[in-house]
């Protein structure tokens, strides 16, 4: 367990066995975003008659908004997994071991993630089995899945930092709510160039949910669309890249004062 790989492997193991061994994570994050797709799908049809909307079955539009959705839990339970280690005194006691920082950072996303990544296998098998169509083909699947998951780590980032620089459980819960308005304040339900009121479009424009959501949502309803894909993939980098910098320092100084 010397190096890094090994160190990363045996966190995120505990990780995903401890995830998995909680329904009460696991149920909220598959059956919240199956409610609002079955909700809305009928309610909304009627957008697609809208001049310049890119597909005439809203389904294929919406169920990208179900893995935005399992992709914002892997926020609360990466954070509320680390923030309890914290409070239970557990990341002080890995303080005196050898295991890196990063290698805990890293390897305590893997619950968060495999819980976003069952989420989204779930929800593209729904929506393949209720009509979506992939304009991209098989291949646009597997990058579909491979954009899902750096979303799911994007936001498993995210939720790292809050619970590092809090060190409350609580307080991550507490911030779920504002993720949720910012996934509403996206382009999730409608597409940005058909957004009339020009304070919401600008917020969506401005929001990297919505670069995310495009990425994903191009290959079922534009199929291979370069832009949307480049925009999505650099748009998760950038969060994980940012996220994990501030969330390494933090974890630097968490270390060093235990």
């Amino acid at each position: 367990m010397t190096g890094l790989l090994g160190q990363i492997g045996f966190v995120a193991g505990r990780s995903v066995r401890r995830t998995l061994r909680q329904p009460g994570i696991l149920v909220p994050s598959l059956i919240f975003p199956l409610f609002l797709l079955a909700v809305n799908t009928p309610g909304l049809q009627q957008i697609t008659r809208l001049p310049g909307f890119p597909t005439d079955n809203y389904i294929d539009f919406a169920v990208i908004g179900c893995v935005i959705q399992g992709a914002l839990f892997a926020t609360t339970t990466a954070g509320s997994e680390l923030a309890l280690d914290i409070e239970s005194g557990f990341l002080s006691r890995l303080s005196l071991t050898p295991l890196r920082p990063a290698a805990i950072l890293l390897g305590q996303l893997a619950g968060a993630v495999t819980v976003g990544m069952l989420s989204t296998v779930l929800f593209v098998t729904i929506g393949i089995v209720f009509g979506v169509q992939f304009d991209a083909g098989p291949g646009g699947v597997l990058v579909l899945l491979a954009l899902a998951l750096l979303v799911c780590t994007a936001f498993g980032a995210i939720g790292s930092l809050m619970a590092l620089r809090t060190g409350s459980g609580e307080a991550v819960q507490a911030a779920f709510p504002l993720l949720f308005v910012l996934f509403f304040l996206s382009s999730i339900n409608l597409p940005r160039p058909l957004i009339e009121a020009d304070w919401f479009r600008t917020v969506a424009t401005w929001n990297p949910i919505s670069y995310m959501v495009e990425g994903l949502r191009s290959l079922i309803v534009t199929g291979w669309d370069g832009a949307a894909l480049a925009k999505g993939f650099g748009v998760c980098v950038a969060v994980i890249a940012l996220a994990f910098w501030a969330a390494t320092a933090s974890m630097r100084t968490r270390m060093a004062r235990a």
